[in-house]
């Protein structure tokens, strides 16, 4: 069975779109097992992931960050490794080396993390700028140059990358090239207080972030299906109106006097991917303004680098973007 078929059996009557649908239903319902909340950023996570792009969670610590991206790949099914991105950590710690085996007395490529569906770089700012790079090529090419030879990851290949946006001693800011490969930044903040008494009453009763197999997380569809789920997008149609819509929006911040840098044309590609992701997501053929304007904070946020009077005047660019997104016309 191929991967289109893997996504047709799960709904046997319906179409890819219906089924990836189903895919998102069957995946939160399990993630949501061991996370309380969030569910914008979870659907968001799952959105980036069928869009084939990779994720910037940011968000003080403590809020769920790692626990969201473990539970997620349990419930896709997929491998799942984790790189606690610190000063000291070379691009050999990611990508991997050669080491001298006695036995067979030759070298011996040691494959690192890096190798494996979904990656969580945890902390990547706190790396320096080197170690950072290491992430650029396999982000961009889902491939690795190691030992002069250049080895692909896996179809699924997806980083989530988390960030803190408070303490920046010790840290390394993103560049813009790097900021530019991340299809969303997702801000993952405090739960509301009924949310924060269900996580202590779970904790309560047991609950333990380390252990989600008790907690009875487990795969709601097969990588084969994620991947399927990959290919509904391509019947996702977009009108001519919400194209256009797409290219005003990201053409706006460049227009913008409080923007200094504005969103080049791969936050535009990105913007259209998200947008047919979360239509096929929420089981819809078509994409709407809705869907457009609802993403256009995480796909573009991140991208852009204001003005210095927008700078001196407080402004942070989720702001600006508000005020750039409401200040272009919704196509009817």
């Amino acid at each position: 069975m191929n991967a289109t078929d893997s996504l047709h059996s799960l709904v046997p009557s319906g179409s890819a779109v219906q089924a990836a649908n189903a895919i998102r239903d069957g995946v939160l319902s399990q993630v949501r097992k061991a996370v309380v909340g969030q569910d914008e950023a979870l659907e968001l996570m799952l959105c980036g992931l069928i869009a084939g792009g990779h994720i910037l969670l940011e968000g003080v610590p403590g809020v769920a960050k790692t626990l969201m991206a473990k539970a997620l790949a349990r419930g896709i099914g997929a491998d799942f490794k984790r790189i606690q991105f610190t000063p000291d950590l070379m691009p050999a710690d990611i990508l991997g080396t050669s080491v001298f085996d006695l036995k067979s007395q030759a070298f011996v490529l040691v494959r690192g993390p890096i190798f494996t569906d979904l990656l969580l770089a945890d902390e990547i700012n706190r790396a320096p700028a080197k170690t950072q790079s290491a992430l650029l090529e396999a982000m961009q090419e889902r491939g690795v140059s190691l030992e002069g030879r250049h080895m692909p990851l896996s179809p699924l290949f997806t980083v989530f990358a988390t960030q803190n946006p408070v303490e920046s001693e010790g840290t390394y800011p993103l560049p813009e090239a790097q900021l530019d490969r991340f299809l969303l930044k997702i801000d993952v903040g405090y739960p509301s207080p009924d949310e924060e008494d269900a996580i202590l009453a779970s904790v309560h009763r047991g609950f333990d972030a380390g252990d989600l197999t008790r907690a009875g997380v487990g795969p709601a569809v097969t990588k084969d299906g994620i991947l399927a789920a990959r290919a509904a997008v391509n019947e996702v149609n977009v009108e001519p109106p919400v194209l256009t819509y797409i290219r005003k929006l990201v053409a706006a911040t460049r227009a913008s006097g409080r923007i200094r840098l504005g969103a080049g044309p791969r936050a535009g590609v990105h913007l259209l991917l998200a947008a047919k992701a979360l239509a096929a997501l929420r089981g819809r053929s078509f994409v709407t303004p809705d869907d457009v304007r609802f993403l256009a904070g995480p796909v573009l946020k991140h991208r852009l680098l204001l003005s210095p009077d927008a700078e001196l005047d407080g402004a942070t660019p989720s702001e600006v973007l508000r005020e750039v997104v409401q200040s272009v016309e919704v196509p009817r």
